[in-house]
């Protein structure tokens, strides 16, 4: 049984309102904005496996807001010693979502690691996050809601989705823009 990811995403950002964001490139940043624009979302493009980690620096820097980092399978699977790195973190406010279609989505659609039998769930538990754990039917989309506003620790969720091609909804490509609306939003002055 897999998931409707754009569904499942839509339902965690609207039980979330005031979550800080930020997507991995492809679906992920697709799936946010299709689910509406928020001036809180930051959509990474082009620094792949860099989203656990850029979520992790905007989560040490805002202690008291919740931050979610929506990303894919294989972008998490370029980027692991993040998960390494925010576990010794231990923020309070971080949930880590990776989407996992079995698939490296941007480019191609090559089976991924887990596809092939890697549990990016026991990675991460294995890096040092307790609470990692995976998700395989939409109602599991409650309980990551109720971690990201509880602010209780690090979480992470692996969210196996269905692997289709949905309509893309691009989302701001401007870099500069983004970062100054975040940090607008946040009461920043831009940089």
């Amino acid at each position: 049984m897999t998931i409707d990811r754009r569904a499942f995403v839509a339902s965690l950002l609207s039980a979330c309102p005031d979550a800080l964001v930020v997507t991995g490139l492809g679906s992920p940043s697709y799936d946010a904005f299709a689910a509406g624009d928020r001036p809180g979302n930051f959509y990474l493009w082009g620094a792949m496996g860099g989203a656990a980690a850029l979520a992790l620096g905007l989560a040490l820097a805002q202690p008291a807001r919740s931050v979610i980092a929506i990303t894919g399978d294989g972008e998490q699977l370029m980027g692991l010693g993040a998960l390494a790195t925010a576990a010794v973190q231990r923020p309070a406010n971080l949930t880590i979502v990776v989407l996992d279609n079995g698939h490296f989505g941007e480019t191609g659609m090559q089976r991924s690691h887990s596809s092939l039998g890697l549990n990016l769930a026991a990675v991460a538990k294995g890096c040092g996050i307790e609470d990692a754990f995976i998700v395989r039917d939409i109602a599991g989309v409650e309980g990551v809601a109720q971690r990201v506003n509880a602010r209780a620790g690090i979480s992470f969720a692996q969210v196996i989705v269905a692997s289709e091609e949905l309509p893309r909804a691009l989302p701001p490509r401007d870099g500069v823009y983004l970062k100054n609306r975040v940090r607008d939003h946040l009461g920043l002055a831009p940089l």
